[in-house]
């Protein structure tokens, strides 16, 4: 019991210190880029840009009282455990995006060096607070909501789908159809941001040998690396002959030492590689962590 409350204390403590961070990155991206140069970051955050320009009320504020119909339906959908920590990260980012704003430098140069770094650092922040299954709110609760019915996709795509409405309506404040342009390229690099912190660390090949000599490969890839093979039994379609596939999927940089053990038994293997980009499982990112 003792150890149950120990493990969990940490866990909490990750929580804090990590969602502190990830939403500290987060503001300093709106801050310093995105805000300064007319550029709406999209979803809950963009709108909140949008009525500082109009009104100039404080972008933090706008931004969590925006958010208060989005807590209610995470609530009942996600569960109270989700938007405990929603709205944790959510707080912080509204208070260090304002608190921000009395200290933190801007960047007032090429607009598209600002989308750019805006959009990247954006991602990295809201890709770290995700990591601990929180998010900072807005499009990231309504990207959570709808990949619970699409979970193929990833929670960068469906956040900048949800963010070009946004984007569009940017264009009608800003009267300018550059705003839509510079908040397109916040999006995708965001997105492309968020995806490599969620998955980057569990991309990897999946390799598929067809092979004579399955069994004996099948031994060497176990023994003398750290990854596992399945056996699948295949026909040629043309020939009709029988033979053996091996499935296994490593790191990049174990592909080479794959095909060398594969070459070590059979000089004409037949192999096709080709990218997994988000691995689940021992070895890679725990199963239960999927966001």
């Amino acid at each position: 019991m003792a150890k149950i409350r120990k493990e969990s204390a940490k866990e909490i403590f990750l929580d804090i210190v990590i969602c502190t961070a990830g939403s500290f990155i987060y503001a300093a991206a709106v801050n310093c880029f995105v805000a300064p140069n007319d550029i709406s970051s999209g979803g809950v955050t963009g709108l909140a840009i949008l009525i500082n320009h109009i009104w100039n009320f404080p972008i933090g504020v706008s931004m969590f009282a925006l958010n208060v119909p989005l807590f209610i339906v995470a609530f009942i959908v996600l569960g109270r455990q989700f938007i405990v920590k929603t709205l944790f990260s959510t707080f912080l980012s509204s208070v260090f995006i304002d608190v921000g704003a009395l200290f933190l430098p801007t960047y007032s140069g090429d607009k598209l060096l600002a989308a750019l770094f805006g959009g990247a650092i954006m991602g990295i922040g809201l890709g770290i607070i995700f990591t601990r299954g929180s998010t900072s709110g807005g499009t990231d609760i309504l990207s959570r909501l709808l990949r619970k019915k699409y979970p193929h996709l990833s929670m960068g795509r469906l956040m900048m789908l949800c963010d070009m409405c946004v984007a569009l309506l940017a264009g009608v404040v800003y009267k300018n159809i550059e705003s839509i342009l510079y908040a397109t390229i916040v999006f995708l690099v965001s997105g492309k941001a968020i995806d490599f912190v969620l998955y980057g660390a569990s991309s990897g090949k999946m390799l598929m040998i067809i092979t004579s000599k399955s069994d004996e490969i099948a031994k060497a890839i176990t023994k003398e690396t750290p990854r596992g093979v399945s056996i699948l039994p295949v026909q040629g379609g043309y020939t009709g002959e029988e033979r053996h596939m091996l499935l296994s999927v490593v790191r990049p940089s174990e592909v080479s030492k794959l095909r060398k053990i594969v070459r070590r038994f059979d000089e004409q293997p037949f192999i096709i590689i080709s990218d997994a980009s988000e691995i689940l499982g021992l070895g890679f990112k725990p199963a239960d962590n999927d966001l």
